[in-house]
């Protein structure tokens, strides 16, 4: 990435004043720019600030510092600076993930800072201020100079419901950055803003070369003309910033510990540089007309001087070792920043002081993490425990299906042989019965035959005996008559024949019908018997399954109980660590800004005469005072907080109790009516 001259809370600190709408707008739309391809490629900035978004020569706005940012939508990582934070960051960890529209809420406190010179609640403490921003209404602009478009555009973007909030893109259509501005309304502020830079460079350069002439002649300065040279100073640089400051410049405070790209290791080395730069221009004859230089990768500040004033007082030559230190400064890679010498070192002294902050939201932030880890890996542990007990229980249900299906296969091949044996044994018997009828009844017609022969016999011999004994008949009529006889007799035998026939017949269809019915009754009740059997059988299987599957539904119901209860009371206690843990916090914060509030009173009475200090007391104490209320107000705050949470924990736990005793009561109805 190109090299830029710094970041909008640079040009803050600078001005001392708020940034004109016009610049706001178009240092927004260049944010907007940014976000808006992060978001398109599933990106989250996550720390969108004044002193992340840069500023290149030609009025380029670039978006900085992707430390923090999440490779992946949604996110639910604890991340980002607490002022910015957006409410669904806070509470990431309690109530789910966020997406890229974290970013569009700091982008509108963004939007306030550089309106108001610093982010809303930043006279609070961070840890109070989450707790603001978390259960607390959305901050608007408070004064009346703006605009309705930019009220309109903050107000958006600080939807409290993400689902209300817009896009990038949305907002890259919205009046405030659409309007008409002139192209170089960052080119000017920029240069502007090195003009001032240059200047107080300026007046420093003059400031600290005074102390080290003064020190060369006449030794260190006493307490009083050190005082007396900062209260010149003081109102020196006021008068200064008042002639060059821009009207409509930026607002800002160093608002967060990690909004300023540069970093230094100690003030020793600053001091060092300091005043190795100061020999170097004496040398050369030619003062500050400066840009201070800061490489952020080396942790050091460097300060250049590029144009000079003449100092008509004589003074004396450098040294070799000075000489030689200014020309390896003169070698150093010249960079123009718009931040100042006074601006870097302030800075120095703000991050030494805001360690112990950095630390503890470090800490806080790696313990809201480690805690969202352990939920996860509880809730991975126990769905995979559900999920083996769930295989588990499938595993038996299918188990206990094959045994079924195995056991009635066994059954229905066992009734099959049966039904087959009775079958063969049956059809014998009926071929067997049969062959018996037909034995006896062609007995029974051989007898009858042999009886009909008999008695035509018979018959012939008395038609005989009957025509011999008649001598008066003619023997043609008596052969007429014996044939006649003959056939007649002849006629009723076959006749007779016939009847036994049918007789017969009709005897041996009714037995063998009688028989077959006889087996056919015999089959039906074997069948019955079978299917009794089988029924039965899938009976007993059936309820064997449901008492197995009211006994699954029961350890289930269980397991399940067993795992919300284990993951509320991890939840529960894990809140009550973090809430004590932010109680040690706040407590720690108010004993440390009681120790700075005391520190700083012992100083100022030091510093003041005798005759003041009884007025200095009453206003001290009055200034103790007013300490005490705010850190009651915040603990006050911190405490509705956590008890907001812990309703809101114990709520979602009510419901979760009732969502799980509704499906739990819903899978037993629908299981009772299965079974």
């Amino acid at each position: 990435m190109e090299y830029c001259l710094g970041s909008a809370s640079d040009l803050l600190e600078v001005h001392k004043k708020p940034l004109q709408e016009v610049e706001i707008a178009a240092i927004t739309h260049g944010a907007l720019q940014g976000l808006a391809y992060l978001h398109s490629h599933a990106l989250i900035h996550r720390d969108i600030k004044a002193g992340n978004i840069l500023l290149t020569e030609p009025g380029q706005v670039k978006l900085a510092d992707f430390g923090s940012a999440s490779m992946a939508s949604p996110a639910n990582s604890f991340v980002g600076t607490p002022y910015w934070m957006a409410p669904e960051v806070i509470l990431a960890m309690d109530e789910g993930q966020y997406d890229g529209k974290v970013d569009i809420w700091s982008l509108g406190i963004t939007c306030i800072e550089m309106a108001e010179r610093k982010p809303p609640l930043f006279n609070m403490n961070a840890m109070s201020a989450l707790y603001h921003i978390a259960q607390n209404d959305s901050p608007t602009l408070q004064s009346k100079e703006w605009t309705d478009s930019f009220r309109r555009f903050v107000d958006y973007c600080l939807q409290k419901m993400p689902q209300g909030r817009p896009t990038s893109v949305e907002l890259l259509r919205h009046d405030f950055v659409r309007r008409d501005r002139p192209l170089r309304v960052l080119i000017d502020l920029i240069q502007r803003t090195k003009d001032a830079v240059r200047e107080l460079d300026n007046l420093q350069y003059r400031k600290m070369k005074k102390i080290l002439f003064q020190e060369t002649r006449n030794g260190p300065l006493n307490e009083s003309q050190e005082d007396e040279e900062d209260s010149e100073h003081g109102t020196s640089l006021s008068r200064e910033l008042d002639s060059l400051g821009s009207n409509h410049s930026i607002p800002s405070m160093s608002v967060s510990t990690g909004s300023q790209s540069s970093s230094v290791n100690s003030m020793q080395e600053v001091m060092d540089d300091s005043s190795s730069e100061l020999v170097m221009m004496h040398d050369d004859e030619s003062p500050v007309n400066s840009s201070s230089s800061v490489v952020p990768k080396k942790d050091h500040v460097f300060i250049r001087d590029e144009a000079g004033h003449g100092d008509p007082r004589p003074e004396p030559r450098p040294t070799q070792s000075v000489q030689s230190q200014a020309l390896h400064y003169r070698n150093r890679e010249r960079f123009a920043t718009i931040k100042s010498a006074s601006l870097v070192t302030r800075q120095i002294h703000e991050h030494e002081q805001e360690n112990e902050l950095r630390e503890q939201m470090s800490g806080y932030k790696r313990m809201r993490r480690q805690h969202q880890k352990q939920l996860i890996a509880l809730e991975n542990k126990l769905k995979a425990e559900m999920d083996e007990h769930r295989l588990k229980l499938q595993k038996e249900v299918e188990t206990h299906a094959n045994n079924s299906s195995i056991e009635l296969e066994k059954l229905a091949k066992k009734q099959v042989a049966t039904i087959e044996k009775e079958a063969k044994v049956a059809a014998a018997d009926e071929k067997k019965f049969q062959q018996q009828i037909l034995a006896q009844q062609k007995k029974d017609l051989t007898t009858f035959l042999e009886s009909q022969k008999k008695q035509y016999k018979i018959c012939k011999e008395k038609i005989k005996e009957e025509m011999n004994e008649d001598h008066s008949t003619p023997k043609k009529e008596k052969q007429e008559r014996i044939s006649k006889h003959k056939e007649n007799l002849q006629h009723t035998q076959a006749e007779e024949e016939a009847h036994l026939l049918t007789q017969q017949r009709l005897y041996y269809d009714k037995n063998c019908r009688f028989f077959k019915r006889k087996i056919m009754i015999k089959r039906h009740e074997v069948e019955q018997q079978n299917i009794r059997e089988e029924l039965n059988k899938k009976r007993t299987q059936k309820e064997m399954e449901h008492a197995m599957l009211i006994r699954h539904d029961e350890s289930t119901r269980e397991l399940e109980y067993r795992q919300l209860h284990t993951l509320q009371k991890l939840r529960m206690d894990l809140i009550r660590l973090q809430h004590q843990t932010e109680l040690e916090n706040q407590l720690e914060y108010n004993k440390r800004r009681e120790r700075e509030l005391h520190r700083k009173h012992v100083m100022e009475l030091r510093q003041q005469p005798k005759n003041l200090k009884l007025r200095l007391d009453e206003a001290q104490e009055a200034e103790c005072q007013a300490l005490r209320l705010q850190l009651q107000q915040e603990m006050e705050l911190l405490n509705a907080y956590q008890s907001k949470i812990k309703m809101q924990t114990e709520a979602q736990h009510e419901r979760e109790l009732q969502k799980l005793e509704q499906r739990v009561s819903l899978r037993r109805a629908h299981l009772e009516q299965k079974v």
